[in-house]
């Protein structure tokens, strides 16, 4: 994608913490840095998305690692996007690259979250308002 095309663009350091003993970025550390671009996204849609941001939770994660990311590679650009949403969930997309990598080049890894909504005191699903549905749309992809 073109990184105009993205609706949030997260500039994440990496932590010494997040390499595994081969010096790239451990699995489970990148889902961690996943979410700290997407919760600084969803901050920066300001109070009155609060609803959706506070009941959305994650209920399927997808990566695909297409080139290695080191500490070097710091901070990375996390162009995040939705690919999609439905009546109570909507899917993020993400390509994470390199500091200095080229926008026009493979992102060294693609990945989506799949978030549904929750009605928090009831502990279940709920759908997602009118309003929140037209907020998803604007942060679609072009």
């Amino acid at each position: 994608m073109a990184p105009a095309a993205f609706a949030f663009v997260a500039q994440v350091p990496v932590r010494w913490s997040d390499m595994d003993a081969f010096g790239h970025i451990n699995h489970a550390r990148m889902v961690t840095l996943m979410e700290e671009a997407r919760i600084a996204w969803l901050l920066s849609a300001g109070e009155e998305y609060a609803p959706l941001i506070k009941s959305a939770m994650i209920v399927h994660v997808d990566i695909r690692y297409q080139g290695q990311l080191r500490h070097d590679d710091s901070p990375l650009r996390i162009g995040m996007w939705i690919k999609h949403h439905r009546s109570v969930d909507f899917t993020i997309g993400y390509e994470i690259r390199g500091a200095l990598a080229d926008d026009a080049g493979r992102p060294a890894c693609t990945a989506s979250t799949q978030m549904a909504v929750v009605d928090i005191e009831n502990h279940r699903l709920r759908r997602l308002t009118d309003t929140e549905k037209a907020y998803l749309k604007e942060w679609g992809a072009a």
